[in-house]
């Protein structure tokens, strides 16, 4: 509500609202009816352009040789790499390209500044760069890039070629255009390199071959030289000679020490004159077993002969004789045996003795040849990087020069689809347009009218939980007594003057004085600037009632008003208020009420009131040097502020309108022509000769329609 303060509460008025867009209605669906042909029209003659998309699929393709040229982990499955190729497909080059095979500079669609008729404005007065200053082929390709669009799709190796254009072929062609020029450029790529790749490589093989001969023939020399002869396993004669001593030094030196055991063992049996015919030496001797097989046979022909012969008998003793000697001649042979063994490790510990001997020298030769490798490890460690190298460059090479071929080398790319003539435009889309800006019209306006209601005032009413008791309003007295208006003093009522002396005319004024009607009095109102009215009723209530009608009549004119009740006798607050106990203009003065408490709605019409209110009119005279910034700040809220002073004295008319442009308006409602003169001549006198002198028709007149209501 206007005037509202911050310290008073106010709901919405949806029922208000929803009245101040019903009654301009016929203007809203005119206005929206008018944007929507306008929109049609204009959307209609726009020339269309039709847009077709292209799709490839970046991943990495092999060739004939059934070889990838790019591995699984390799950037171009990159997110970035993909990004990078995205880039390269809206290149100048590219572009340059396009616009060659497609002849598009003879478009005028591509060049619309070669074209033009007339120059651009801005380019005359030098606030922007005169297109034709630069070379036709780079305005070119600045238009084709604004109708290009490069993007990869999210979550894939996609990368998606838009073009729009006036002429659906053309937006599809492009596209196409353009992929199968970025594969051609992919894989022309990849075969430059892969050719100068063999170019380079082919003389640096013949260089290494050379070098790699060189090596390999220092290394020979220098094995020659130095007496570094290899055997088949790889290894020097040296080294292997010394392998070979050190394994005939272990094996000799076994077989003495084997001797030597075997040689003490028969020893040891001998000596003890036991059991050495049980050792295997001398059981493994032919002599030995001959002999104990005669001992045996001896053996068993004593104890035949002893069973049949006694002990003494010569052929006992024969045969013992005879065993003894098998026996001593056992003894004979395993020393033999003995003797046999100990010249065998004798032997060996002299075979020991030499072989060592011959390892020591094998030991300083070796040393030697030791020396001399290092040399030829060094020589041979060039010799194997050279040919490593050669090895390398020749297999690169075999892997550059079969990829040469146009065939053998795809493009990194694929295209997964291929851009068809777009069947309608994709803008302008006159049905969609026509029905936005419509409703954009629609809505723009019904705010409009809602927001003007709300900051008017006529939106919204204050919260009546928060109104103040007020005492109740006391009967109006009667025209004839003396009525309390607000002034300087600050107790005791004002009398109304004495009726003018009457002027003896008949018609109008003879001074000329034009009374208006109070429709001419709310044309000249709405048409002024600065509508401030104080209306002086030098008739009382009669006046006051007019008034009400007027502001009423403003209203209906679709102008926010508030009418002020200064009348004393506040007719206007009991033609106008909801009720009778409503705070108004004393209890504002008084502090008894926040401004916007003192606001309320006409009860008939869409005007706002501050009522006479129901403070002591004694106590708001105190405070009375704030209604000039209370005017004022109604004055800054409504269009129009009707300021009614009933039958008041000039000394608060003067208060009322000092330093302002405050219209007076002299409300004379059933005066007689005589009255009318007098009053206005009165008025004249006391400096407001410009007063205008409204009357009203006696239909007009707000009690009686109250009374033909009831």
């Amino acid at each position: 509500m206007s005037g509202i303060d911050g310290h008073q509460d106010a709901d919405i008025d949806i029922g208000q609202l929803f009245a101040a867009v019903w009654q301009r209605r016929r203007r809203i669906v005119a206005t929206t009816a008018l944007s929507a042909v306008l929109a049609f029209g204009v959307s209609s003659l726009l020339t269309p352009d039709y847009k077709a998309e292209t799709r490839i699929l970046i991943e990495a393709r092999g060739g004939v040789t059934g070889e990838t040229g790019q591995g699984a982990s390799e950037p171009v499955l990159d997110q970035l790499n993909i990004a990078s190729q995205a880039q390269l497909l809206q290149s100048a080059d590219l572009i340059r390209q396009i616009v060659r095979d497609l002849d598009l500079a003879s478009r005028k669609e591509f060049d619309p500044e070669a074209y033009s008729l007339l120059p651009d404005p801005l380019a005359l007065l030098r606030l922007k760069q005169n297109p034709l200053s630069l070379p036709a082929e780079d305005r070119i390709v600045k238009t084709f890039r604004d109708k290009l669009q490069v993007y990869p799709l999210e979550g894939s190796r996609v990368i998606a070629i838009e073009f729009s254009s006036q002429d659906p072929k053309l937006a599809a062609d492009i596209p196409n255009r353009m992929a199968d020029l970025y594969l051609s450029m992919q894989s022309g790529a990849k075969r430059d390199t892969h050719s100068q790749a063999a170019g380079w490589l082919e003389p640096e093989i013949a260089t290494l071959r050379t070098r790699v001969a060189d090596a390999e023939k220092k290394v020979a020399d220098y094995r020659a030289s130095a007496g570094l002869f290899q055997s088949s396993d790889n290894t020097s004669f040296t080294a292997q000679q010394l392998s070979g001593m050190s394994s005939e030094l272990a094996r000799v030196r076994g077989e003495r020490a084997n001797a030597q055991a075997r040689a003490e063992n028969v020893r040891a049996a001998l000596q003890a004159g036991s059991g050495y015919d049980t050792l295997g030496d001398i059981v493994g001797s032919a002599m030995i077993q001959r002999l104990k097989e005669s001992q045996s046979q001896v053996e068993g022909e004593i104890a035949q002969a002893s069973i049949a012969l006694l002990d003494g008998h010569p052929r006992l003793k024969a045969l013992r004789a005879q065993l003894a000697g098998i026996r001593r001649q056992i003894e004979t042979e395993s020393r033999k045996i003995l003797a046999s063994l100990e010249n065998e490790a004798s032997v060996a510990r002299l075979r020991e003795q030499e072989l060592m001997q011959q390892l020591s020298g094998l030991k300083a030769q070796s040393a030697q040849a030791g020396e001399e490798e290092v040399g030829l490890r060094a020589l041979e460690r060039e010799a194997a990087a050279e040919r490593q190298l050669l090895e390398t460059y020749l297999a690169r090479y075999r892997a550059a020069a079969s990829r040469v071929d146009g065939n053998s080398t795809p493009a990194d790319a694929r295209i997964v689809s291929t851009a068809m003539e777009p069947p309608e435009p994709y803008f302008p889309k006159v049905i969609p347009i026509t029905i936005v800006i419509a409703l954009a019209s629609l809505l723009l306006q019904v705010i409009g009218i809602i927001v003007v209601a709300l900051f008017s005032g006529r939106g919204l009413r204050p919260t009546e939980s928060r109104l103040p008791a007020a005492r109740p309003l006391q009967p109006a007295p009667a025209v004839a007594e003396p009525v309390v208006v607000l002034q300087e003093k600050t107790a005791g009522p004002v009398p109304i003057p004495p009726p003018l002396p009457e002027l003896a005319l008949s018609g109008l004024p003879s001074d000329g004085v034009q009374p208006s009607g109070l429709a001419s009095v709310s044309d000249y109102l709405m048409r002024r600037r600065d509508a401030l009215a104080v209306i002086v009723s030098p008739k009382g209530d009669d006046g006051s009632a007019t008034t009400v009608s007027l502001a009423r009549h403003l209203a209906g004119a679709r102008r926010s008003v508030v009418l002020l009740d200064l009348s004393g006798t506040a007719c206007a607050t009991r033609l106008m208020a909801q009720s009778a106990q409503l705070p108004g203009i004393t209890d504002l003065l008084c502090g008894a009420a926040a401004f916007g408490d003192t606001i309320h709605p006409d009860r008939l019409s869409g005007v706002h009131i501050i009522p006479a209110g129901n403070a002591d009119p004694v106590e708001a005279m105190r405070a009375a040097d704030r209604l000039g910034m209370i005017i004022d700040a109604l004055a800054g809220a409504y269009e129009i502020v009707l300021v009614d002073c009933g039958a008041t004295d000039m000394t608060m008319l003067e208060r009322l309108t000092r330093a302002s442009t405050a219209e007076v308006i002299l409300s004379v409602a059933n005066a007689s022509a005589d009255e009318i003169a007098a009053v206005s001549a009165r008025y004249a006198t006391a400096g407001y000769p410009d007063a205008l002198v409204m009357m009203a028709d006696p239909s007009d007149d707000p009690r009686r329609r109250g009374r033909d209501a009831a």
